[in-house]
């Protein structure tokens, strides 16, 4: 009788799949997905735009000449008022190999916060490598000077 019941209530679990609740959760309790504002503005010419969910992750390679105003957002969907000052910072540098720094590594951003700004200067090809950052992330890299 009891492993009926079970059995019964597991089939109910299966049926109801991915269906949202008024809370955002999936019937299976994953988050949503992240919204980030920094990811859904069109590209403009010469930007590059990456999203990840956690890392280590490696984006590229880009071919970058000059200077760009780099930004990233990271987003909690399970806690959307979360406070990153007290998380693990999220780490990005520029490199020449995938997720190797050395010779030529720029360091992109190493913040604790929810978003960040960073003038960066970059000549030739680059991996976008996202070393630490525990949640979903947008980075955005915009030329500075061209149109």
């Amino acid at each position: 009788m009891i492993v009926l019941l079970v059995a019964a209530l597991a089939g109910a679990t299966a049926c109801a799949g991915g269906d949202e609740s008024r809370s955002g959760r999936s019937s299976a309790g994953a988050p949503p997905p992240a919204r980030l504002a920094l990811a859904r503005a069109p590209k403009r010419p010469g930007e590059i735009l990456v999203r990840g969910e956690a890392s280590p992750a490696a984006h590229g390679p880009y071919a970058l000449e000059g200077r760009y105003v780099a930004r990233f957002e990271q987003a909690a969907p399970e806690d959307p008022e979360l406070d990153f000052a007290g998380q693990t910072a999220f780490v990005v540098t520029a490199d020449r190999k995938p997720q190797q720094e050395g010779a030529g590594t720029v360091r992109v951003f190493r913040a604790a916060a929810r978003t960040g700004r960073h003038t960066v200067t970059l000549h030739g090809r680059f991996y976008l490598d996202v070393s630490f950052g525990d949640f979903p992330y947008a980075i955005r890299l915009t030329p500075v000077g061209r149109r």
